[in-house]
């Protein structure tokens, strides 16, 4: 059992930067992978980066390749994503999930056992 709190989202203006902090409590992280989603109104969530627990490896969607970094802090079992550059686009609710498969790292929500709560970031024109 994994629980995962979501901080940091806010209202910015577009070109500015913000950074997210997903928390996690229960079991150790070492086989996982950490995703991080987004979800607009009236869109599907979709995927926008993960990274895999046990090496450090990263895959970003393409539309936040450059702009987002997604990191991790192994002591505090904290995954951050680190947001430069931001659109109005990137306008939605941010969520962290964990992947428990021991899999590569995989781009649909579906395959991800347990969500944090969201948070809201807002990029202003």
């Amino acid at each position: 059992q994994v629980q995962l709190v979501e901080s940091g989202g806010g209202l910015v203006q577009a070109g500015g930067s913000l950074r997210l902090s997903c928390a996690a409590s229960g079991r150790t992280l070492g086989s996982y992978t950490m995703g991080w989603f987004r979800q607009a109104p009236g869109k599907e969530r979709e995927f926008v980066g993960a990274v895999r627990w046990v090496n450090g490896y990263t895959l970003y969607e393409d539309s936040v390749k450059g702009r987002f970094t997604i990191s991790r802090d192994n002591a505090k079992k904290t995954v951050y994503l680190q947001m430069n550059t931001l659109k109005p686009e990137d306008t939605a609710v941010y969520y962290c999930a964990a992947d428990r498969s021991m899999s590569t790292i995989r781009s649909s929500p579906d395959e991800y056992d347990y969500w944090g709560q969201g948070t809201q970031v807002t990029v202003s024109s």
